[in-house]
């Protein structure tokens, strides 16, 4: 069964005040793993002896765009904290064009083979602005054609588009590409706030269960914002997704 983790993001206020609270935190609710978006000005061998005095370990990064510039600081980072998955995203003007799509895959690529010497493996994390047509395809998956060397982090509650899109398909579709991916719910209502996994209108098991087991290492919690109580949600995402199956925890 797929380990479950859970990005940070998700406690992103928390974590602004009390990084180890919130580790803490997570641990005991069971969680296997965390997904970073930044550290909150601790040193990553810092943050590493926390992960390990939880039994937790960081599943996955989201980071810029690999350059011959931030190459050093991302590798160094990733090194020192366990994982080998460095994300990123991109917003709404890079995927309004055919060129636009074209150049930002040219970026992508590079910064995947730039990292790729060193272990680690460069993915892309959708939104919803990728989930429209662009000369007849979904701008993601002209992204993906274009940028073979990256893998697909798939935000599966975006990636649904307010209910435009068909996402079991999707991810069947493209299951060979997606090593982790972002469980996340919610009313498919452009602007409302989402819910704890299995509370929303998404349906997380025949999504999750479209990828490829061979190929999904982590199963990713996270949710941007919320009209219950976060803490809360982020329990009941992990008691749902455990007690479905859908993913692994340690509780």
């Amino acid at each position: 069964m797929t380990p479950i983790s859970i990005q940070l993001y998700t406690l992103r206020d928390a974590a602004a005040k009390d990084l180890v609270g919130v580790l803490k935190k997570v641990a005991a609710i069971g969680y296997k793993a965390v997904e970073f978006a930044g550290l909150y000005d601790h040193k990553p061998k810092e943050v590493r002896k926390v992960l390990d005095d939880l039994g937790l370990v960081a599943s996955s990064a989201h980071v810029g765009v690999p350059t011959a510039e931030s190459k050093g600081e991302i590798v160094d980072t990733a090194k020192a904290l366990g994982y080998s998955l460095v994300i990123t995203s991109r917003g709404p003007d890079d995927f309004k064009t055919l060129d636009g799509i074209k150049r930002t895959a040219e970026e992508f690529q590079k910064g995947a083979d730039l990292v790729k010497a060193a272990g680690l493996r460069f993915g892309y994390h959708n939104h919803w602005w990728e989930m429209s047509k662009v000369d007849g395809r979904l701008g993601l998956e002209r992204l993906l054609e274009a940028a073979p060397g990256m893998f697909w982090q798939a935000d599966v509650y975006w990636a649904a588009n307010f209910g435009k899109v068909d996402v079991p398909a999707l991810v069947a579709a493209h299951k060979r590409r997606i090593p982790v991916l972002h469980a996340k719910d919610g009313p498919l209502v452009q602007g409302q706030p989402h819910t704890a996994v299995g509370k929303g209108k998404m349906d997380m098991p025949k999504v999750i269960r479209a990828a490829d087991p061979k190929v999904l290492r982590w199963v990713v919690v996270e949710l941007d914002e919320c009209a219950t109580d976060m803490v809360k949600a982020v329990e009941d995402s992990y008691t749902y997704l455990t007690g479905k199956g859908l993913a692994e925890g340690n509780r």
